[in-house]
């Protein structure tokens, strides 16, 4: 299949099932947050209809349409150019039917669907408030790390409002934000059910969590184990090799 690459443009082998991704080398591009929340992720039910908030690149509705079954999924993007990437990825990859990408901002999206329209929603939203942290002065990096286009409190309201009934809302961000994240949740009715802790290694404090939450489920909060990236020695965990399908 013939992709135009534009500019600084780099097509990137996932090393899962084939799956490529076509990134800019001067953007944001994925890091292993998005792979350890499709991960986390994967158990969502066949025939589930799935959007993920802040798709980028579209690197979560790729690696989830790889490890889950008869799934669809609308990955939103307000920036342009990086929902085009997304789009180019996607005929790359043959999933056209299985993958749309929406260039708009997530804050909008009541304008397009319905309420209850969608059994998951999955997002790794920017991590840092607005005016915090070193600012990038290029603007696919400020949009993808900072509160600049919507805030964590949109984020979550959207998916309260796009989710079923019982339907299943992911999250990978920074532990710094667990009490923000929890409080948003439980006032839009979505309900912390599961928490995994990420860190670098055994000798680091966390550094990631990854949260499944439940449209208007029922208070329990189980707690996974907690997931460390490297050994003493700097090379990844079992944990992780089995993740990148290297184990």
């Amino acid at each position: 299949m013939d992709i135009i690459l534009k500019e600084n443009e780099r097509i990137d082998d996932l090393e899962f099932k084939n799956l490529k991704i076509i990134q800019n080398k001067n953007g944001f591009c994925f890091g292993m947050d998005s792979v350890l929340l499709t991960d986390f992720a994967k158990t969502i039910k066949p025939n589930s209809k799935v959007i993920d908030l802040g798709t980028g690149t579209g690197i979560i509705s790729i690696l989830l349409s790889a490890k889950t079954k008869d799934t669809s999924f609308v990955g939103v993007e307000i920036q342009e150019e990086v929902a085009d990437m997304a789009h180019r990825s996607i005929k790359l990859n043959c999933l056209e039917n299985r993958i749309k990408i929406l260039n708009q901002n997530i804050v909008d999206l009541k304008e397009k669907y319905k309420k209850g329209s969608f059994d998951v929603v999955i997002t790794n939203p920017p991590y840092k408030k607005i005016n915090t942290g070193v600012i990038n002065v290029n603007d696919n990096k400020l949009i993808a790390r900072h509160e600049v286009a919507a805030s964590l409190e949109d984020f979550i309201e959207m998916a309260s409002f796009l989710l079923k009934d019982f339907g299943e809302f992911y999250m990978v961000h920074r532990p710094d934000r667990l009490v923000d994240i929890f409080y948003i949740m439980r006032q839009k009715n979505i309900e912390p059910k599961k928490i995994k802790f990420v860190y670098p290694n055994k000798n680091k404090k966390t550094n990631l969590i990854l949260i499944k939450g439940i449209k208007n489920g029922k208070p329990f909060l189980e707690y996974e184990n907690n997931l460390y990236i490297y050994q003493d020695n700097m090379n990844y965990t079992d944990d992780i090799l089995k993740i990148y399908n290297k184990n």
